[in-house]
């Protein structure tokens, strides 16, 4: 039930926005009590926290997973994790629109936990940048924090565009902005 409440209210949230919709809206779409909903969360900003921690936690998960292969170059990576980043919008795409929208919704000591995971991602592209500068694939005066700060800006805005079955598809659009970034740091 706890999983049916969460994906309810991602939609509703997407839909409405966090403040517009209450605990109220979200039982009865699911045609149960308030006393369900606070058998598995303490208030709707407990909801809207889990709901950003699954988010930002499979993020990191799959940005771990691409940064451990040991086969891969420094600019396969940056690929991977941009598609990864773009192809997630088909699978995710209403908790993409959540995560990014409804931040401001939460208390300071959860944006700080939150933000403190985004920085913890954003730190991982910049020393993959910095590992493709000692390896020679990127330009050695590259400002990685800059760059690795304007792919996250590129990639994060997207799921406010990025249709999935729309002209391309989320392998290409993460290939041109792959090329984009790629010719501009490239040796």
């Amino acid at each position: 039930m706890k999983e049916k409440i969460t994906e309810q209210a991602i939609l509703l949230f997407e839909k409405n926005g966090f403040s517009e919709t209450s605990i109220q809206d979200i039982v009865n779409h699911l045609h149960v009590t308030k006393g369900t909903f606070y058998y598995y969360f303490t208030s709707k900003e407990e909801l809207l926290m889990d709901i950003h921690n699954g988010y930002i936690d499979d993020v990191l998960k799959r940005q771990d997973q691409i940064l451990k292969e040991r086969n891969k170059s420094c600019k396969e990576k940056l690929y991977e994790i941009v598609f990864m980043l773009i192809s997630i919008i088909e699978s995710q795409g209403e908790s993409a629109r959540v995560f990014f929208r409804e931040m401001k919704n939460l208390s300071e000591e959860h944006k700080e936990d939150l933000i403190k995971k985004r920085e913890i991602f954003r730190n991982n592209l910049q020393e993959l940048l910095e590992e493709g500068k000692d390896k020679k694939e990127f330009h050695e005066d590259l400002s990685s924090d800059i760059v690795s700060f304007g792919i996250l800006g590129m990639t994060n805005w997207s799921y406010q565009w990025f249709k999935p079955n729309g002209k391309k598809s989320d392998q290409e659009v993460a290939k041109i902005f792959t090329d984009m970034v790629l010719k501009g740091i490239s040796i």
